[in-house]
């Protein structure tokens, strides 16, 4: 396990800037009024496969309980807020293909793989069982991950995500996700980001790509799950999630985003109520798909209340 900070130079509107991955707490601090102080972060790598490795910001001291797994074309840092909300020991997963993580061999969409790697960084970085709290894709690979080692959680929140989810649904993610790939200035992946995600802030969507985006050797930009070469291995298939899901026996909550870039339908709510019938499902007015963005301090609020009757 390799520990240490990343510092790249990264140039946009023709000026340098120093790219410091631990520099923005202060304004996610500042921007949603969170006492004023420097929290203590690191990040790590694991050796998964070979020489490829897994990612990770490991928040606090101590043994964390808590692992934050993002979504697709997301990375750790999209979980900063609710990190300092929650301001107590825990993990944030690069997956693999994604943020720090290397490349996987089987592409940026390949569950069942993503969720081998996922389980050998939680049991490098971690003493389960923990608490998943699993966004969008994530709650797709923590479900199936789960599913071979529930000895691994304690409780699982599915934020804004359910089997149910397809591509009729999810249309406006994935046309996001699957846009160009290089853009000639930052301004221009920026711009791009504030298009699909209205009424985020200025300053929380230029961390945002700050965070997820690396400048090549040509001066153009690329999403970092982009940056990698074509995947050389094919996917295996996935099994029935929904059924998956209905046999994991832990607690299961599912947080809903109630703004128009939500994933989860009625039907989806319908079914997850009729599978986990005595499992809550709490909805975040007015959230977007990513909650973490719009509305973390909600869902900080949440995953501490869930935490509190463990």
């Amino acid at each position: 396990m390799v520990q240490g900070d990343v510092r790249v130079n990264i140039s946009y509107d023709a000026r340098m800037v120093d790219y410091d991955e631990f520099a923005y707490f202060n304004e996610n601090l500042s921007e949603w009024g969170l006492p004023d102080r420097t929290p203590r972060v690191r990040r790590a790598f694991v050796a998964v496969e070979g020489l490829r490795q897994v990612s990770a910001l490991i928040w606090g001291e101590g043994p964390p309980d808590v692992v934050l797994v993002h979504g697709s074309a997301q990375n750790a840092h999209t979980f900063d807020t609710v990190a300092l909300a929650l301001d107590r020991p825990l993990i944030a997963i690069d997956l693999p293909h994604h943020g720090h993580s290397d490349a996987s061999f089987y592409g940026p969409r390949a569950l069942n793989e993503h969720a081998h790697d996922v389980v050998v960084a939680i049991r490098e970085l971690s003493t389960p069982p923990l608490t998943f709290v699993a966004m969008s894709y994530g709650g797709l690979v923590s479900v199936a991950l789960l599913h071979e080692h529930p000895e691994l959680a304690a409780q699982l929140i599915l934020v804004d995500i359910t089997p149910g989810i397809n591509v009729r649904n999810a249309r406006h993610i994935l046309d996001f996700i699957d846009g160009p790939h290089a853009f000639d200035s930052f301004d221009e992946i920026l711009e791009r980001t504030r298009t699909y995600n209205p009424g985020r802030s200025e300053a929380s969507l230029r961390r945002g790509v700050l965070h997820n985006a690396v400048q090549r050797p040509d001066g153009r930009w690329v999403w970092r799950h982009q940056r990698h070469a074509a995947p050389t291995r094919t996917p295996s298939p996935v099994g029935d999630l929904w059924q998956w899901l209905e046999d994991l026996a832990l607690p299961v909550t599912l947080v809903r985003a109630t703004g128009p870039s939500s994933i989860v339908t009625d039907a989806d709510v319908e079914e997850f109520r009729r599978r986990r019938p005595h499992d809550d499902v709490i909805e975040v007015p007015g959230a977007s798909h990513s909650i973490q963005g719009s509305h973390p301090l909600e869902l900080a609020a949440i995953i501490a209340a869930r935490l509190a009757t463990a």
